[in-house]
């Protein structure tokens, strides 16, 4: 008797994938944490850090804008950009400037998750299920105990540390409503891609050269574009599109669950590459994290 080789069910094949595009937008914002927090470390401003990302995105995107110009949904991705390009962009190099990039991992893409609960269910009145709820629960601990070890190594710091922690907090809960907002117009994936970082580009570029600070040029030119490269290419075109493409098909809770990961692999990945330490605590939460993510991402929510 000869094995059949069965065909995978659409579903299951929409859901794969879309759990796959999740996947590696976690693998990329997790090196876009250790990627800023180098970054924090040169002399380049927040602005200049914003000014890359936007230009290297928008460049690489104008061209597929070009060609599908009268087929976008302009006044609708001006206010997806609003939330996930300008707002998102310079909150969270805001926070970089005034708080430890270590914070971000924890505060941004571990509140990313919590924020789209939140504002689903009470501005669309989208309740998380029990399984859902508890998933958010573990993943919380998690959080809070990777937490533990990344805050408690800055003492003695200024005082207005807290202050760059509420500009993660507010990127955060930009890139929570962009999500949501993306579902619920059901805009495509690349025309929300393309069409964000050509208005982030030009809306924020002008400002930028004519009013803001700049230190873009006292660092080498070899570490501009690895910056650009990689923030402005691989972390918001590339993953961007990814991550629309992840809500599309499992929808933004589990999507943005999943990024709870992040400032686990974080941790980890900064013990070889930043010289960082691990303890116990930051492991169990790493661990609390993942499991926490595992169970939101495979629960059907409710339609």
């Amino acid at each position: 008797m000869t094995d059949e080789v069965r065909p995978v069910p659409g579903y299951r094949l929409h859901l794969f994938k879309g759990f796959a595009a999740a996947a590696a937008v976690v693998v990329v914002w997790s090196g876009f944490n250790i990627v800023s927090r180098l970054g924090g470390r040169s002399p380049l401003t927040p602005y200049d850090m914003a000014a890359v990302r936007f230009v290297f995105s928008g460049i690489v995107c104008l061209p597929f804008v070009l060609a599908r110009w009268r087929r976008l949904e302009w006044p609708r991705l001006a206010v997806l950009a609003a939330f996930g390009g300008v707002s998102y962009g310079l909150f969270v190099y805001s926070g970089f400037s005034l708080a430890p990039t270590a914070h971000a991992g924890i505060l941004v893409n571990g509140g990313i998750p919590f924020a789209t609960a939140l504002i689903a269910w009470l501005m669309l009145g989208r309740r998380p299920g029990i399984r859902s709820e508890f998933a958010l629960l573990v993943a919380g601990v998690g959080i809070v105990l990777i937490g533990l070890h990344s805050f408690g190594q800055f003492t003695g710091t200024p005082a207005h540390r807290w202050v760059g922690d509420v500009f993660f907090l507010l990127a955060a809960t930009c890139y929570a409503s962009f999500g949501l907002l993306l579902k619920q117009w059901q805009v495509s994936p690349l025309d929300a891609t393309i069409g964000i970082a050509v208005i982030s580009m030009a809306c924020y570029t002008p400002v930028y050269l004519l009013f803001l600070p700049k230190a873009i040029t006292t660092v080498p030119l070899a570490f501009v574009l690895w910056q650009g490269i990689y923030q402005g290419i691989l972390a918001a075109s590339i993953a961007g599109l990814l991550f629309a493409y992840a809500i599309h098909n499992i929808g933004p809770q589990r999507a943005t669950l999943m990024l709870a990961m992040v400032p686990g692999i974080s941790a980890v990945a900064a013990v070889p590459l930043l010289k960082e330490s691990l303890d116990a605590v930051t492991l169990a939460g790493v661990v609390l994290v993942t499991i926490g993510a595992v169970l939101g991402a495979t629960h059907q929510p409710a339609k």
